[in-house]
């Protein structure tokens, strides 16, 4: 374990902090702290950074409700730079998205991995920018109606083909029901670590063993 005294700040008393989901590894900002805002950060245990705009301690969350509880803070081989990984109860971004990376500049089709959370940002970006002849931002421009009109086709098509018993229609249709379903949770707000801690909460093991009956 190395102490703050060990951290490089830099000419302007600051060190950036990159701040990462600890479940997933996303990264949902990049911030800059400096010592004081650190030692805060250290002592309550949630991520408190120095706005460079004005000049202030911001600690994330205290009139959003969007706080930041830090997991873990990892700084870099020369201890210029900080890894804080965080649990986060709301969007990281004030525009009130998951993560700040939206917008993406450059995917490489042989190299990129895919990820539900890479394509539901990617998703975020669609309805933030709704770039020309996009699907999706077609769906979005829509609304509500359409998006949920597609919902209910593409459960058809899933229901038509597990019925028929043809397992690759049916991997084809339920992607496209869960494209839908994505795109709907964006129009509505509803962000996938929501989704993720609802199935969560219904993860309990059944104790109950069934009793066979004496004959």
């Amino acid at each position: 374990m190395i102490s703050i005294d060990d951290i490089k700040f830099n000419g302007h008393g600051l060190v950036p902090a990159i701040v990462a989901e600890a479940g997933t590894q996303k990264v949902l900002t990049l911030a800059y702290m400096n010592r004081e805002s650190l030692e805060i950060s250290l002592r309550e245990g949630r991520t408190c950074f120095w706005s460079r705009s004005r000049k202030e301690l911001w600690r994330k969350g205290e009139t959003s409700g969007n706080v930041q509880h830090i997991v873990e803070i990892i700084a870099d081989c020369d201890r210029d730079a900080l890894l804080v990984l965080v649990n986060k109860d709301g969007p990281a971004c004030h525009l009130g998205t998951d993560s700040c990376f939206t917008a993406p500049l450059y995917i490489s089709e042989s190299e990129h991995a895919f990820s539900l959370d890479g394509l539901y940002g990617l998703l975020e970006g669609r309805k933030k920018d709704m770039p020309e002849g996009s699907y999706t931002s077609y769906l979005f421009e829509k609304g509500l109606d359409k998006i949920l009109k597609k919902v209910g086709e593409e459960c058809t098509e899933v229901i038509i083909a597990a019925k028929a018993e043809d397992k690759r229609e049916t991997i084809y249709e339920i992607a496209d029901l869960a494209y839908h379903v994505m795109v709907l949770m964006v129009e509505a707000g509803i962000s996938l670590d929501e989704v993720r801690a609802e199935l969560a909460s219904r993860h309990i093991i059944d104790h109950k063993v069934k009793q066979e009956k004496m004959v």
